[in-house]
């Protein structure tokens, strides 16, 4: 596939909180909440921060092994998985919800990113080597979110009473949607190569979180990216000593609350702190784990604990207490030999309410990496862009604003009244020299004149606008069309979009078009035009 990129700074989008730009313009009122700058100095820290940090490399290598049974071996996968057995091998991560057929485009964006910079990290440091690694978050219970994807204009979701953890439900009722989207996909090119791997992985597996690591790996195995699936007793009994504090201590919640403050000072924060960060998980509940007195009850349940019991339930269960946004990271942190992490604007901001939590617990801080964003812009949108002799940039303004520029431009200024408006000025600035000789006081009175003269010819000026543009509703509409493809529901296209009609279109060459044009450290928004 062929295409041209473009670049632009996240900030002239529009479209990321003051947080996200500041982060990347590395502003000084952010400077204590991370590690590493996005630099090659700042990888070269950050590899030098976690070389010091021992990891459990033997548990992870397990782990994987036994993960990667169910699914066909990938020599480059399985070499990868037992390089992490090497001091001189480190991960880059990025972490995502197993989200039903991968949810929305920016899914994969993020994946390929994590592909892509340890890809060019391998041939800059050659005595290291590292692994790209998607960490799933196969344990929220969010199936609001997870268990719906759009195809075209239309919402699907997934019908199920299922509740608790989205990755441990069950795929039954997959194959009703995977019938309903068949129609549509087939038709294209690659589309019952599509249907097939959804096929095999949903239909295939016991569950949403096998399924979608089948998916994911029958996706990028061939990139070598390695799939974890941290809901494991083994991994968690890791991250004992942390649970306990945070269940009986209850330290966690107090370093994240006073780093929210001072975060608050400048910045609109994301979490909201509780005294506990960790879920109860069990059966078909994920839920708050709540104190109250000696005593310990988990949220919406009849469950509860004395001290002695949870104490008990933790080290004979571990993988029955998930820990939440807040803690997530430090699982993370402390099961990989991770240099950086990879996620979008919200995950950007809470991490950055973490790292005095991670200086307190004595584990490396990674680089933090805004994930690439991508605008596609298929042919015929382009095509019906540059007839409106548009550019690909200006549809990141309002349809308002393009209709206005549109209409400006054809009738060539007829409707702006800026020579009136500066007659007008001219006429009231000799009144008011004339009325200042007379009586100095008369000036306050001139001006309170000329303001309410001007008021009704600029009304003047948006009503013949607003005349006029009433006269092109054949250009409303198409700008609308192109606007609602490339900004759906005025919002970033990554968000709505699934990634499905693009490869049902052009198989795998669209996985390796977004590989070629993935960013590393640059940090900025890309447009991909003429696909």
């Amino acid at each position: 596939m062929d295409c041209n990129c473009t670049r632009i700074a996240y900030k002239e989008t529009g479209y990321f909180s003051t947080i996200i730009t500041d982060y990347l313009s590395e502003a000084d009122s952010l400077r204590p909440f991370y590690q590493h700058s996005v630099t090659a100095a700042g990888i070269e820290s950050a590899i030098k921060n976690r070389a010091a940090f021992q990891v459990d490399r033997q548990s992870l290598v397990t782990h994987l092994q036994e993960q990667y049974s169910v699914v066909p071996a990938s020599s480059i996968v399985q070499e990868r998985i037992s390089s992490l057995q090497s001091d001189k091998t480190f991960t880059v991560c990025t972490a995502h919800q197993p989200a039903l057929f991968t949810g929305p485009l920016y899914f994969i964006y993020k994946i390929l990113h994590a592909i892509k910079l340890a890809d060019q990290l391998s041939t800059e440091h050659p005595e290291y080597r590292f692994v790209p690694v998607y960490w799933m978050g196969n344990e929220d219970a969010d199936l609001d979110e997870l268990g719906k994807f759009y195809l075209g204009d239309e919402k699907i979701v997934w019908d199920t009473k299922q509740k608790g953890a989205v990755g441990r439900m069950n795929t039954k009722g997959l194959d009703k949607l995977i019938h309903r989207i068949s129609g549509e996909l087939t038709v294209l090119p690659f589309g019952k190569e599509l249907i097939d791997l959804l096929t095999d992985a949903y239909l295939g597996s016991n569950d949403i979180q096998t399924a979608t690591f089948k998916f994911i790996n029958s996706l990028f195995a061939e990139y070598g990216l390695v799939v974890l699936i941290p809901d494991s007793a083994g991994l968690k009994r890791q991250m004992l000593s942390i649970f306990q504090d945070d269940l009986f201590n209850q330290q966690p919640s107090a370093i994240v609350s006073s780093t929210i403050e001072k975060l608050g000072e400048n910045y609109k924060v994301q979490a909201n702190p509780r005294e506990i960060y960790l879920f109860y998980m069990k059966d078909d509940i994920r839920e708050r784990i709540v104190q109250k007195g000696e005593d310990f009850f988990i949220y919406n349940s009849t469950i509860q604990f004395s001290r002695q019991q949870l104490e008990q339930e933790l080290v004979d269960h571990p993988e029955r207490f998930s820990p939440n946004v807040i803690l997530r990271g430090l699982y993370q942190e402390i099961i990989l030999p991770n240099i950086a992490f990879i996620g979008g604007g919200g995950e950007t901001a809470y991490w950055l309410e973490l790292k005095d939590l991670f200086n307190h617990f004595s584990v490396p801080f990674p680089m933090l990496i805004l994930r690439n964003s991508f605008l596609l812009v298929e042919g015929k949108w382009n095509d019906k862009i540059a007839n409106m002799d548009f550019t690909i940039n200006d549809f990141f303004a309002s349809e308002q604003d393009l209709l206005t520029k549109l209409v400006s431009r054809q009738k060539n200024g007829q409707l702006k009244l800026a020579s009136e408006i500066d007659h007008a000025n001219q006429l009231y600035h000799t009144l008011k020299a004339k009325a200042v000789e007379i009586d100095r006081s008369l000036k306050e009175h001139v001006e309170a004149l000329q303001a309410r003269a001007l008021k009704p010819i600029a009304e003047l000026e948006k009503k013949m606008l607003r005349a006029e543009k009433r006269k092109y509703e054949a250009e409303q509409r198409q700008i609308h069309a192109v606007k609602e493809n490339l900004f759906p529901h005025d919002g970033l296209q990554e968000r709505i979009h699934s990634f499905m009609p693009y490869y049902a279109k052009w198989g795998s060459g669209f996985l390796k078009l977004l590989y070629n044009n993935s960013l590393t450290l640059e940090q900025e928004f890309v447009v991909l035009s003429d696909l």
